[in-house]
């Protein structure tokens, strides 16, 4: 689904590469997990992969399409900031209807698409209430519908469940994980290894640009020395060194 071939990128005012001669493949209906410190290049990836950015050098393919082709490769992607994009001021129902209505949906589609979503991740109550007035974990949920509406065949998410409570928390990866059952593919970033572990089927440790392992979880835990879990393996190749970053 997602082939990327010595992909790289160096912004104007950077010393370094933030993306450097990335090699990867991402099958199809996979659950993906990029995960790495601050500033490993992560956020860089994905915006080159939306096509937000364009990379300094290298390619990559989704589905057979280039960020040469940016609008037809942005019909079968749906991205989850991990800013809220949403407007305040506006339902749950309204902004809804209007990311729908950015991808082409309209009328009953639209109106029984949306209204499925809102219910099975709890909010049938809120739907006309201002998302200003939405805790964090509700604002996520929304977050994840305007994202999906229009059927991506791969989903991207940056930190989907950061700030949420337990709760939120479940309904949200239950959601994904039947999304992908129906077929879509996850690529997905976070900084709570221990739901990567459970919830990845393969991921990748990215640092300094580049890819330092892949594989199924439980693999390079067995293959790590002394690490009993995911994060162990995280501080082995990482280190434990501070990534602040400004």
């Amino acid at each position: 689904m997602i082939k990327i071939e010595q992909l790289s990128k160096k912004y104007k005012s950077a010393e370094t590469y933030s993306v450097a001669d990335l090699d990867l493949c991402i099958p199809e209906k996979e659950i993906f997990g990029l995960l790495g410190p601050n500033g490993a290049g992560k956020t860089t990836l994905i915006s080159l992969l939306c096509s937000l950015i364009k990379p300094t050098s290298g390619s990559f393919t989704i589905d057979n399409l280039t960020y040469k082709n940016s609008n037809k490769l942005k019909q079968r992607i749906g991205i989850v900031p991990q800013e809220y994009a949403l407007y305040p001021s506006l339902t749950a129902y309204e902004n809804l209807a209007y990311f729908g209505s950015m991808y082409g949906l309209k009328g009953t589609v639209l109106k029984h698409k949306i209204n499925s979503a809102i219910d099975i991740l709890g909010l049938s109550r809120f739907t006309h209430k201002k998302v200003s007035t939405f805790s964090g974990g509700m604002k996520r949920r929304i977050n994840l519908i305007a994202s999906i509406l229009h059927d991506p065949k791969v989903l991207f998410l940056d930190e989907p469940t950061v700030g949420v409570d337990v709760q939120s928390k479940n309904v949200i990866i239950k959601y994904l994980q039947g999304l992908n059952e129906a077929g879509t593919t996850i690529v997905y970033t976070s900084h709570h290894l221990n739901e990567a572990e459970k919830f990845c089927s393969t991921v990748a440790i990215i640092d300094h640009g580049k890819i330092i392992t892949q594989g199924q979880p439980q693999e390079l835990v067995s293959n790590q020395k002394n690490a009993n879990n995911l994060e162990d393996v995280f501080l082995a190749l990482t280190g434990k060194a501070l990534r602040d970053h400004a």
